[in-house]
């Protein structure tokens, strides 16, 4: 069985937790504050699920979802990760995280500065553009009409096509936008952030988006 190592219990990591438990596969979650402190959601979520640290997460994972603050990035294990896919739900929020000229010039995107920390990783672009709540409640069969769509990115085909499955067992279709340097698209304040779109709207969204904002 697929154990996915998650480095992050805020809203996101708890939320893809709960729903990969509930399609069977094993969770390794973690925080900054240490295993002691997720004792209440381990036992929410049940026997497939333990708690770690960050590092432990990371080792134990045969994929990883990242989704700590951005300012924090650089915390994350860089060994136990190398080779392995890493999903990364950041956004950028200046306000919590500070400024960081890259992003705000357009000359970077969050997910490329994680996948720089993780040279020897696989970075893709997920579930960073979706209410945490919805992670769970909105995902519908293959081939329902209007099934909500969600999209990634990545420099490796391979990690795309994981969270492009991956999302299909959450419940969502997927647009694939590209490389790293293109998930600009669909980070904070543009056309396909946090809303309900389906494919071809949210190809729209994509298409529409500004590079700075």
């Amino acid at each position: 069985m697929t154990t996915i190592g998650i480095i992050g219990a805020g809203h996101i990591g708890s939320q893809v937790a709960r729903k990969a438990v509930a399609l069977g596969y094993d969770v390794v979650i973690s925080n900054s504050r240490g295993p002691e402190t997720l004792t209440e959601l381990v036992t929410e979520l049940g026997p497939k699920a333990r708690a770690a640290t960050p590092a432990e997460a990371a080792a134990a994972g045969d994929f990883a979802v990242v989704t700590v603050p951005l300012r924090n990035y650089r915390d994350i294990p860089v060994a136990p990760l190398a080779g392995k896919i890493v999903i990364d739900t950041n956004n950028y929020y200046w306000e919590r995280d500070g400024h960081i000229p890259a992003l705000d010039n357009g000359e970077a995107t969050t997910s490329g500065l994680l996948q720089e920390h993780l040279p020897e990783s696989k970075v893709a672009k997920g579930f960073n553009h979706i209410m945490a709540k919805d992670i769970t409640t909105d995902g519908t069969p293959t081939g329902t009409e209007n099934r909500r769509a969600l999209a990634t990115a990545s420099d490796y085909p391979e990690a795309a096509e994981l969270v492009t499955r991956l999302y299909d067992e959450f419940g969502f279709d997927t647009v694939n936008i590209g490389l790293l340097s293109e998930s600009w698209r669909v980070e904070r304040d543009r056309p396909a952030y946090v809303i309900r779109q389906t494919e071809a709207e949210l190809k729209e969204n994509l298409a529409n988006a500004p590079r700075t904002i």
